[in-house]
């Protein structure tokens, strides 16, 4: 006879599950213990077993996939009501808690990270949520010093990235490419680090002169930046190729701090929880009670914060995802009609920081609902990436549909969405996420559920479509003040080899640090 007891434990900080089976009752247990070997693998199943740190230092995976945790840890009721009173930097601890080992980091000391990383934003506690008429809850993610979410994830792993390297007594060569707000938080959150050099590429004429002069304006000796005549697409693909030279990537500790890199995204699961907890009405709730349901409406272009959600659904987090775009619209054509193909071409919108068609988080994604078919997905994207089209199966596509709904909003949607909630409620909204609101104003709450929607920038960002909205704008001080600051670049032509410029780029500033003494090309020089 077998004997055998339950067990019940809560998820703590890195955790595995155990799964203990008696075969002569034909039960399964399955049981948390607290354990140091939260490990990593690559959607495209080539690579296994790695830990943060590894992922970290990383961007693409070697066999070109991207990394996810092998495991995803759930969350009960109970934790979920004991984290209600968090601030939004508790909060971040508490899910990277999860992730990275105390062996790694101590949680003394990422308490520590996390909060020097979100001390300097405008609001306290970084994050705020605006409550406006008939239920337009607006999760503001902008406070930080670029104006733009990426400020939050970024600031935090710059911080875990630093911690890295001093305490390795390492340098490493940051290469970012954006679609105008990756670049600019980038910069803002390493400049003038010792042990970090950053080069950021951006798409010329393709950004708001905000957002250029965001970059363009800081001259620190570890800043390089680049303007490229083409898309934000265009870039990645020289970029994608310099990460797959293994021999490159070891030389000179190139990584990436574009959402690829998986800090970044687990950081962003706090942006879904927070509102889950804030606005779901989970604080009513009492144990034994249904968990209430959130849905959260996102506007997406790399579908980062798309990934990041559908990685806290797998957390067993009631939410309801809402994908929205701009008139780049794979991504909603994927959602609704099982077509994950590009385009012809970029389309350049009033929301350029979305103007994206290869959204390339959504590998993830596609890994997390296939049940995590790591040769399933390499094959997939090895034909998007050689034909970019891809048809979803008809389960992959249900799966899809089901995680998540989506729409796509045309520039005269977005200003529609900005006039109204300027008339409605006296609030304004960037163009970006007034391609959330449009949602609101077309497919209104029903059945009880409450929603919340990503404010991902501030309007001070976009001027002109402000202006082509009719509304009015007060610049912020440290806006204005771009105006008159000297810039730096390098211009990246049309038809030149951008994937040797840049090997040159990095090369020519490891050696310049080898020798003590700074590069510059005539052209960029202050």
């Amino acid at each position: 006879m077998c004997s055998f007891f339950w067990i019940h434990t809560l998820w703590f900080l890195s955790s595995t599950c155990i799964v203990v089976s008696c075969p002569q009752f034909a039960v399964t247990l399955t049981f948390r213990a607290s354990c140091g070997k939260m490990r990593y693998c690559s959607t495209r199943g080539g690579t296994q077993g790695w830990d943060f740190r590894q992922v970290l230092f990383s961007s693409y995976a070697p066999d070109g996939g991207m990394f996810m945790p092998e495991t995803v840890p759930t969350l009960t009721a109970e934790r979920l009501r004991s984290w209600v009173p968090l601030s939004y930097p508790e909060l971040v601890c508490e899910v990277l808690s999860l992730f990275i080992p105390q062996q790694l980091i101590p949680r003394t000391d990422l308490q520590g990270l996390i909060s020097d990383a979100l001390s300097k934003f405008a609001v306290p506690g970084a994050v705020s949520i605006a409550k406006l008429k008939d239920g337009l809850d607006v999760l503001e993610l902008f406070h930080g010093e670029t104006l733009a979410f990426k400020d939050l994830a970024m600031t935090c792993t710059v911080r875990i990235l630093e911690y890295f390297l001093q305490k390795e007594s390492r340098r490493a060569t940051v290469l970012v490419g954006t679609s105008g707000d990756t670049g600019s938080s980038a910069i803002c959150s390493a400049r003038g680090l010792q042990g970090v050099d950053m080069v950021v590429v951006f798409p010329r004429g393709r950004i708001t002169p905000v957002q250029e002069r965001q970059m363009t304006t800081h001259l620190e000796d570890n800043i390089h930046v680049l303007a490229a005549d083409g898309t934000s697409d265009d870039i990645d693909v020289p970029l994608r190729r310099l990460f797959a030279d293994q021999h490159l990537v070891q030389l000179y500790g190139l990584m990436s701090l574009n959402s690829v890199n998986m800090a970044r995204i687990l950081v962003q699961l706090a942006h879904f929880l927070y509102a889950y907890l804030q606005l779901s009405g989970v604080d009513k709730t009492r144990a034994g009670d249904a968990m209430p349901s959130l849905e959260v409406v996102v506007p997406t272009g790399g579908a980062g914060n798309i990934a990041a959600g559908c990685i806290v659904k797998q957390m067993l987090v009631p939410i309801q995802l809402v994908a929205m775009v701009n008139s780049n619209d794979i991504l909603c054509r994927a959602v609704q009609k099982g077509d994950f193909s590009m385009a012809t071409s970029v389309k350049q919108t009033m929301a350029p920081a979305i103007d994206i068609q290869d959204p390339y988080n959504m590998e993830r994604v596609l890994w997390l609902l296939s049940g995590k078919n790591g040769p399933l997905v390499k094959e997939m994207f090895e034909e998007f990436q050689r034909s970019h089209h891809l048809p979803l199966t008809e389960q992959l596509h249900k799966e899809l549909s089901v995680a998540m709904c989506s729409g796509s909003v045309s520039d005269e949607g977005i200003v529609e969405a900005m006039r109204r909630c300027w008339e409605e409620n006296r609030y304004l909204v960037c163009p970006h996420t007034a391609v959330a609101i449009w949602h609101h104003y077309h497919s209104p709450p029903s059945g009880g559920v409450n929603r919340c929607y990503i404010a991902t920038a501030s309007p001070a960002k976009f001027q002109a479509a402000v202006e082509k909205a009719g509304l009015p704008l007060e610049l912020p001080e440290e806006v204005r003040a771009l105006e008159s600051k000297p810039t730096r670049y390098t211009h990246l032509q049309q038809g030149e080899d951008w994937e040797a410029q840049l090997r040159e780029r990095i090369q020519a500033v490891a050696s310049a640090r080898a020798r003590g003494s700074l590069f510059y090309p005539a052209e960029e020089r202050p």
